[in-house]
């Protein structure tokens, strides 16, 4: 049923427009598509590269061991695709963490430009478009699959700058898309009816007489699912406004109140960005996001699990230097633990339709714009995929040689039903897709 068809039956109802995004997803009210599933890709960045010999598994196929970083996907393992091999061959201005960053979604150059990289290597803003906004241009393309947002692009711990190696979603050539690192931010965007952080209203104050009306005309599936979008939203709002109190009293000389942007609140700021991106695939607001923790360079001090350095400066670090890589397997395990909840609660949620959980439908995409952070490598580039819905075969370690990346991407297109010849630099995928299925 289209958007517009949906508007028209709750209208029909009585009900009032603010209730689509919550009651969307209720097969009673014919607001779902009975038959195709929904599809839905998230991109996940990490910066400053991997340690190779604690993330790759050395077997290939499905009898494989997860090393110490992969350890938490142990619950996911059947679900999970490993690719190595897999470069980044994109070449042209720029140093290697701006390629890194704006080639990694987009496959394509740089411009030319004034922003200066490292060792004097300028460069400009990506010149197409990134994989996440081609695949949510074609579902928008489209009545069945067109959703309210289309996209969400989130951060957490974001830069306040705007450069190649804070930026890797692109709508088009020269058209950086900026993450939205405050959970304020993105519930405004969502839901509404916040200021800055204060005086948070329920969403769901006005649309009392709409659930009531509702409730009484679906079915007993639907029924369930309206008391858990309802309850999910209030317990959200009630969370940040306990956030908002606590931590307004800790840090008054912010100006306003809430959680603090800053480094010591990631691991907040990300279970509540998580929460958020949860809910709003719930409520069929969008069926793809980005989801970039810090950015290129990315200079996180994670005290959080005793790391008091930064992680770029530790990711430079030579190998014999044995206490930074044994830190940079805590950094990245953290990434890869808030990887896994994303997933886990992906799949403790059902489907709206009814038929399994979110993750059969949802692949999460996990990549780094780096191989090794000490020799800012483009080889065997970070990429793990875990989840459903594209028709990829799960449970394996796949072993690439030096594929260029375009081909994952054009991979990705594929497998929403967007058949293009190729992506990115042409040259860089004229061999087709990789074969995951």
């Amino acid at each position: 049923m289209s958007l517009q068809h949906r508007r028209e039956f709750l209208r029909r109802l009585g009900l009032s427009a603010a209730a689509l995004p919550l009651l969307g997803g209720l097969t009673s009210l014919g607001a779902a598509e009975p038959v195709a599933s929904r599809q839905r890709v998230i991109f996940v960045f990490s910066p400053n590269g991997t340690v190779p010999p604690a993330f790759w598994p050395e077997e290939e196929g499905a009898n494989f061991k997860l090393k110490p970083i992969m350890k938490p996907f142990e619950p996911f393992k059947n679900r999970i695709l490993t690719l190595k091999g897999v470069n980044n061959r994109v070449r042209g201005d720029g140093d290697g963490h701006m390629r890194g960053m704006s080639c990694l979604l987009t496959g394509i150059e740089l411009f030319p430009g004034n922003i200066m990289g490292g060792g004097g290597a300028p460069a400009g803003w990506a010149s197409g478009p990134s994989v996440d906004q081609v695949i949510r241009n074609y579902l928008q393309s489209k009545p069945a699959t067109k959703t309210r947002m289309g996209s969400l692009e989130i951060g957490v711990a974001v830069g306040n700058r705007a450069d190649p190696w804070t930026r890797w979603s692109y709508a088009g050539a020269n058209q950086p898309v900026a993450p939205l690192s405050s959970p304020y931010e993105l519930f405004d965007k969502l839901y509404g009816s916040m200021k800055e952080g204060e005086n948070l209203a329920s969403v769901l104050d006005g649309l009392k007489d709409d659930v009531a009306k509702v409730a009484k005309n679906v079915d007993a599936h639907d029924r369930s699912l309206l008391d858990q979008h309802t309850t999910a939203l209030r317990e959200l709002e009630r969370g940040l406004k306990e956030s908002q109190a606590a931590t307004a009293l800790q840090v008054p000389a912010v100006p306003a109140p809430g959680v603090p942007l800053d480094n010591d609140s990631i691991p907040q700021i990300t279970r509540m960005q998580t929460e958020l991106l949860i809910s709003a695939f719930q409520n069929d607001m969008a069926r793809v996001s980005t989801f970039q923790f810090t950015n290129s360079v990315g200079s996180a001090r994670m005290k959080w699990i005793g790391i008091e350095e930064g992680h770029h400066s530790l990711s430079h670090d030579p190998d014999l230097n044995t206490g930074s890589t044994e830190k940079l397997i805590k950094i990245n395990t953290w990434f890869a633990e808030q990887i896994a909840y994303l997933a886990k609660r992906l799949q403790e949620t059902p489907e709206p339709n009814g038929k399994g959980n979110m993750l059969d439908n949802t692949t999460i995409v996990w990549t780094n714009e780096l191989g090794k952070g000490n020799s800012h490598t483009h080889e065997d580039i970070p990429w793990v995929l875990i989840g459903g819905g594209l028709g990829f075969k799960t449970g394996r370690a796949l072993k690439f040689t030096k594929e260029p990346h375009n081909r994952l991407l054009l991979a990705l297109t594929h497998g929403f039903g967007h058949k293009l010849k190729t992506f990115g630099n042409p040259t860089l995928s004229e061999a087709g897709p990789l074969k995951l299925g």
